[in-house]
């Protein structure tokens, strides 16, 4: 098979030849050593340990040379950003297209980038939200977007991420947790306000991608954080109500144009996926079965062939404290568990720079991606 029909064969649970590897997101001090095992030359630009799920500072020519090297069959589109300069000021911060802005924090395990600046916290009026700066799908350049697909035909081609639409963690970097929790529960005018200007954003920019690849895209990506360690993190009511019909909206669009969707959530969301599966995602990512109600058998037998799911190797525990033969054991459950398909397997989320590369080249191997 090649990566095209092995993709289409696992989400539809038509017996794959093998598994796939999932679309990889680390910070960039990850990056760095898995470039340095292979012998890829590590040209990042700027902090290494900077999150960077837009890849940004990653030289793509390096990047490239990791992903055929580690098996990694996916590859990523998307329109070039031409709209207003983003800013970056003297303590070290820098601003987003919703006018937020980040700054790096240090951690025991490197530096992740935090809010430091909330443009929408203090406005308690939608008539105060008039003449702010909001994103537009005009400031997007779509006209290689063909080319850029061209360039990727033996491979599964996805557009968007786990940033896409992202209604609650997307707006509370805007607008603060609290805040949005507050405004969830009461259904806050302002709060809605930005929920329908970042669902038309969103909704238009993925329709002009998808119309400029001519139906070359396989995959949208979309993310949307449900879950704690412990349980949902806003009641599966409250997501019916608000955000279901948005995404079921998405999710037709996209598949109107032959490609297939994939929804990233953190957490324990079992009692979300009958919803998720009503409304038509195809994909749900990224399984973590360090949480509540996410044991892989169990989803196994409740949703056999109704979704297919993303992820499951564990960034909590099994990625950065286990061996390679656990890795190995753990990869083979997934296979033999879904032997006919509907798992693609990989990290429960960003690759953090506490996994050990052998642990990574272990997990490849077992897929059967990467050469031993």
């Amino acid at each position: 098979m090649n990566a095209r029909e092995r993709f289409h064969a696992i989400i539809s649970y038509q017996n794959p030849d093998r598994p796939m590897l999932s679309p990889l997101d680390a910070q960039n001090g990850v990056w760095e050593k898995l470039y340095r095992y292979f012998g890829i030359p590590v040209a990042i630009e700027g902090d290494l340990n900077r999150i960077s799920p837009r890849y940004e500072g990653l030289d793509p020519v390096s990047h490239e040379q990791f992903m055929t090297r580690a098996g990694e069959e996916f590859r990523r589109v998307g329109p070039k950003y031409i709209g207003p300069d983003l800013r970056r000021f003297d303590d070290g911060s820098w601003e987003e297209m919703w006018g937020e802005r980040y700054r790096l924090t240090q951690t025991g395990h490197g530096a992740y980038a935090e809010t430091c600046y909330l443009p929408f916290a203090d406005i308690a009026d939608v008539r105060d939200m008039e003449g702010l700066r909001l994103p537009s799908a005009d400031w997007f350049d779509y006209s290689d977007i063909k080319e850029q697909c061209e360039g990727y035909a033996e491979h599964v081609i996805l557009t968007e991420s786990s940033g896409t639409a992202d209604f609650i963690n997307g707006i509370a970097f805007s607008r603060g947790v609290e805040q949005v929790f507050i405004d969830i529960a009461l259904e806050e005018p302002v709060y809605l306000y930005l929920v329908e200007k970042r669902f038309a954003f969103f909704y238009e920019k993925i329709e002009r991608t998808l119309k400029a690849a001519g139906g070359l895209i396989d995959l949208v990506r979309f993310g949307e954080d449900l879950g704690t360690q412990l349980g949902p993190i806003i009641s599966p009511a409250k997501f019916e109500k608000l955000f279901a019909p948005l995404y079921k909206r998405f999710f037709a669009m996209v598949h109107s144009y032959g490609a297939k969707t994939m929804l990233h959530s953190c957490g324990s969301v079992r009692a979300f996926i009958p919803i998720l599966i009503d409304i038509g995602l195809d994909i749900l990512d990224v399984i973590h079965v360090d949480a509540a109600g996410m044991d892989l058998e169990e989803l196994h037998r409740d949703f056999y062939k109704q979704i297919a799911f993303c992820g499951s190797m564990s960034v909590q525990s099994l990625l950065p404290n286990g061996t390679p033969e656990e890795i190995t054991e753990a990869v083979a459950m997934r296979k033999e568990l879904f032997s006919d398909g509907g798992i693609i397997i990989g990290p429960s989320n960003i690759m953090q720079v506490d996994m050990p590369t052998e642990n990574f080249i272990a997990m490849c191997r077992a897929i059967g991606c990467m050469e031993s």
